[in-house]
């Protein structure tokens, strides 16, 4: 089809296309272009933004260079380019392009009107329409016949989705910014790094320091890019517990079967992310993520995008880096002019010159500008010479420009004369924390005690609503959207805004004065009436991390209100019952610092906070510093009058929990006891705490060896628990894993199965499949098969994915990781595989010695595993000498009747027979089935390992019928009790050597 120009009717369809776009419009763009190569033609993507020091009409003409037709994609913001003024532009369409009308066409994407002289490009109107309409309008306005698609048909999921169809999922992206100016070489760049990333690995961080515009490029990728993606999400990272709550809230989104719990959350939309399922084309942008500490957590991997923005360089160890310059002369003095269109050329070049190009001062100088229509000399004077009356003049910080801090102040000084009310909503925000402020809440209670001067906001509507678009026009706070447009707006009591770390910074300085302290307090007040009031209601977990990085900011710290002082243990409560343990044991520490300048060591706020602050610390592993921190309020405690019993009793709890995890079982059970009989007599048998009292006097009895009374414990407080909670309570459940726990340590192992899998199903009903309580409740419950002796490849499997969740939850380091890191080397070692067996156990005696020291039973139990991996890798001398050392540790600190030192006992007369020492070997089998059968019974598992090693060891001293009597009998028990095929009577009847797995009760 040969070119054509219009000849009194139709013009003829064109080959070839040339597609122009401002940046802003690239979707459109991309989807116009595939709708054409769709029908035969061949089409040329142009981004053009003509330089203002070329002359127009030049512009024009090199467009005519390329064949065939030229296709503009309009709107108003396309007549900014460059910026020049509106009669330039007429002039050129009047004359240049209206005698070359046969070449150029155009489409138009919005409903305000354009310039005039546009009507020579008969744009046809693609806005508001469906896809179907405007793929008929373009090509009817090119004069194409629709027809059957011609061509490569393009591979599935390449097909650009129409602009004006938003994402499925749409997750609080800033608004579009439609002043965004240049930075398309940067977002084009961007791009293509994400996109010719290995799978997996697609993620990038636009770097830079403050002011420089990050968050802007984050925001306008995500618009200009998400005709490219089914998801999009965007994580405020400013603060940890926000950027952890709003990244798992894209599990809801997902309909992913996550329950409430952060944790649970995030590990629910990683694994999701990470299969690309329901949704394979995903973009996660973290706005603000400057610690990379918490990476390995939060970092999804898998077929979509992560963007990050940050100041920190250290991201490079794990993510593509992008750094992001100052504006470049053209874009700063093309934002300003677009923003003030009374400047010019030079004038916006000296301005530019002035602020360094840096983004932030520059949006703020030009909304000043442009607000005002002050003259650039007369403003550059004031910025120059002007001089702050109230305070010292604040030095620029990470690069901000100096000059940049004077024109605030005169910003904010003029907002005084003409807006004072929008310089009070400034001032309030400046008691916040920056970031993202639920500003929302001033209005939405009323009943707070504002100072006289802020009462308008909750009573007067149309001004609260000029006062922050003023703010937002003036570029000092943006609005914050909580999902996708809809039809339905959030009312002024649930907004908030952002105010960027630089500004509130500056801003705090501009408006401190005598109103500053009844500003905090208001706040402080505001977020004690936000307080839901219940942080153990996993869906008020949300609330409580919106509100928790404002209590520093606001003094409520500090605060001597009983109310706010409840506030704050509430969402310190909330870190512990939400698994935010590390962010929990920072905030107790910041209470402990405050209070305990003005509060009685022994007040009820200091005593809830300690027991909170030992919870978190416990959570975190840090059993010492529990400890430490509970015998000191006991100090206390015991020197008072009169004696508060209740305090006394819970103290004491909270000091045998922290016993039991420092090893020292004994004195725990003792004073477990007390407590047991203290809040009996105190509170009654049937109240919550007394309930606890009883389970955890279970857990101190099971650490001991003392299997059957802590069975029978648990299954009389799983009884009561039952009564008084509920079946399906989270309280009962554990009772229900504890019962479980003791029928496998019992030796009962089909009885202990089929509990723990009733069990499993509930939490996993109940609680979700990834909860911490739920994985606990999985881990039991591969235990409990390994020992049944099902299929091992599938318990193997099991095994493995319950410790690759139990990493996500808590950590490969945290206590409850290497209980099961220990308990996966242990199976592994059982079924050949010596080398990763040797590597995790190594892991886990590691771990528990720098966590607990070495005299703990459970680092000095775990020789015995690792003397174990040594004996089957034929190590025989070094295994004997490691095997021994467990047996001599454990004896001397738990006695020689406890059922871990059996263990290690069977497993060293083992090392002795395999070393020649074979009478050495059955003077200690002999005294170890003498107790074992004391401790645990003739027909437990461990007593019956016991027996078939005194034979195997009489048979190495040619005692060969006593050998036999005493494995007959074994091998009679073992299948009565176990059954013919269980793997422990098909290995003795193999005169396999039994052995003893140490595992680490958590």
């Amino acid at each position: 089809m040969a070119e054509q120009g219009r000849t009194g009717g139709a013009a003829a369809a064109p080959e070839h296309v040339l597609v122009v776009f401002p940046g802003y419009h690239r979707p459109w763009a991309t989807w116009i272009a595939q709708r054409l190569e769709s029908h035969g033609l061949r089409t040329t993507l142009q981004r053009w933004d003509p330089p203002r020091e070329v002359p127009l009409e030049d512009s024009f003409g090199d467009l005519l260079l390329a064949r065939g037709q030229v296709l503009l994609v309009l709107n108003d913001w396309f007549f900014e380019l460059g910026p020049r003024p509106a009669g330039e532009w007429n002039d050129v369409l009047r004359g240049f392009v209206a005698a070359h009308a046969d070449r150029f066409a155009a489409v138009n994407l919005t409903n305000r009107p354009l310039l005039p002289a546009t009507a020579v490009l008969e744009p046809v109107s693609l806005w508001g329409v469906g896809e179907d309409e405007a793929e008929a309008r373009l090509l009817s306005r090119l004069a194409l016949e629709p027809r059957r698609p011609v061509g490569r048909r393009p591979l599935p999921g390449t097909l650009a989705r129409y602009p004006d169809t938003p994402p499925e999922i749409w997750g609080e992206v800033p608004r579009r910014n439609p002043r965004f100016t240049g930075r398309d070489d940067l977002l084009a760049e961007l791009q293509q790094r994400l996109m010719d990333a290995d799978r997996g690995n697609a993620a990038c961080t636009l770097l830079g320091m403050s002011g420089i515009g990050k968050t802007q490029i984050a925001a306008e990728y995500a618009h200009r890019f998400s005709p490219d993606y089914d998801v999009v999400w965007w994580v405020n990272s400013d603060d940890r517990n926000v950027q952890r709550d709003r990244f798992g809230e894209l599990a809801a989104e997902l309909g992913l079967p996550a329950g409430n719990e952060p944790g649970e959350r995030i590990r629910a939309v990683r694994e999701a992310l990470r299969r690309g399922d329901p949704h394979a084309k995903w973009l996660v942008v973290f706005d603000g993520w400057d610690d990379t500490e918490g990476a390995g957590v939060l970092l999804p991997h898998g077929p979509g995008h992560v963007l990050i923005t940050s100041r920190n360089r250290g991201w490079a160890e794990h993510t593509e880096i992008v750094e992001v310059p100052s504006f470049d002369r053209a874009e700063s003095t093309g934002y300003l002019m677009r923003r003030a269109p009374h400047i010019s050329g030079p004038e916006a070049d000296e301005v530019a010159a002035e602020f360094g190009d840096v983004p932030l001062p520059l949006v703020q100088a030009a909304a000043w500008l442009g607000e005002s229509g002050m003259e650039v000399p007369e403003y550059l004077r004031m910025v120059r010479e002007g001089r702050l009356s109230t305070v010292d003049e604040p030095t620029g910080g990470d690069g901000f420009p100096n000059a940049s801090l004077t024109s605030w102040s005169i910003l904010i000084n003029r907002l005084r004369r003409a807006q004072p009310q929008a310089v009070e909503i400034l001032s309030l925000c400046a008691s916040f924390a920056p970031g993202r402020i639920p500003l929302g809440i001033v209005r939405a209670y009323p009943q707070a005690e504002l100072p006289e001067e802020l009462r308008w906001m909750a009573t007067d509507l149309p001004a609260w609503t000029r006062a922050l678009d003023t703010l937002v026009n003036y570029s000092v706070l943006t609005r914050e959207s909580r999902g996708p447009v809809t039809s339905t707006e959030m009312g002024p009591h649930q907004e908030s805004v952002h105010m960027h770390r630089l500004v509130h910074d500056i801003v705090a300085r501009l408006t401190d004065g005598p109103h500053r302290a009844d500003h905090r307090k208001a706040v402080r007040t505001l977020l004690a009436e936000a307080d839901p009031g219940n942080p153990m209601d996993s869906r008020q977990w949300p609330r409580y991390a919106e509100l928790l990085p404002h209590l520093e900011p606001s003094g409520a710290l500090t605060s001597r209100n009983p109310r706010i002082q409840n506030a704050v243990l509430n969402c310190l409560r909330y870190c512990y019952r939400s698994g935010e343990f590390t962010a929990g044991v920072r905030l107790a520490e910041k209470i402990r610092t405050s209070w305990t300048g003005f509060m009685d060591p022994l007040s009820q706020p200091l005593l809830d906070l300690t027991t909170q602050e030992g919870n978190v610390l416990r959570a975190s592993g840090r059993f010492r510093e529990a400890y430490q921190l509970d015998h000191a309020l006991q100090q206390r405690l015991r020197l008072a009058s009169p004696p508060d019993e209740l305090a006394i009793m819970l103290c004491n709890g909270a000091i045998a929990s922290d016993l039991r995890h420092l090893g020292q079982y004994t004195e725990a059970e003792a004073l477990q006891r007390e407590v047991l009989d203290e809040a009996q007599r105190l509170l009654g048998e049937t109240e919550f705490v007394t309930l606890v009292a009883r389970y955890n006097l279970g857990v101190g009895l099971r650490l001991l060896g003392r299997y059957q009374e802590a069975y029978d414990l648990d299954v009389e407080t799983l009884a009561r628990r039952e009564t008084v909670l509920r079946p399906r309570h989270a309280n009962t459940l554990n009772s229900s894993i504890a019962c479980a726990q003791d029928l496998r340590l019992l030796g009962h192992y089909r009885d202990a199965l089929a509990r723990q899998e009733s069990t499993f199903r509930m939490h996993v009903q109940l609680l979700g499949p990834l909860h911490p309580q739920t994985l606990k409740a999985r881990a039991q419950l591969a235990l409990c098969r390994r020992r049944e002796g099902g299929s091992q490849q599938d318990i193997g499997a099991l095994m493995s994915s319950v410790l690759d969740q139990l990493e996500q939850v808590h950590g490969r380091g945290h206590y409850v990781t290497l209980s099961f890191v220990n308990d996966y080397g242990n199976y592994l070692r059982e079924h050949g595989d010596l080398a990763q067996a040797r590597d995790l156990i190594a892991e886990a005696e590691s771990g528990y010695r720098s966590l607990l020291g070495p005299a703990h039973p459970f680092a000095t139990g775990m020789l015995a595993n690792t003397g174990l991996v040594m004996q089957a890798s034929g190590e025989r001398a070094d295994a004997m000498a490691m095997l021994e050392a467990s047996l001599a540790g454990l004896t001397a600190s738990l006695g020689p009747d406890h059922p871990w030192v059996l263990g290690c006992a069977l497993n060293a007369a083992a090392a002795r027979n395999f070393n020649g020492r074979v009478a050495d070997a059955t003077e200690l089998s002999r005294e170890t089935l003498r107790r074992a059968r004391h401790v645990l019974g003739n027909d437990h598992p461990l007593t019956l390992s016991c027996q078939i090693a005194l034979a195997a060891d009489l048979r190495g001293l040619r005692e060969v019928e006593e050998a036999g009597k005493v494995e007959e009998d074994a091998l009679l028990t073992l299948t009565r009790t176990l059954g013919a095929q269980h793997p422990h009577t098909l290995s003795a009847r193999q005169r396999n050597r039994p052995y003893w797995d140490f595992e680490a009760y958590v």
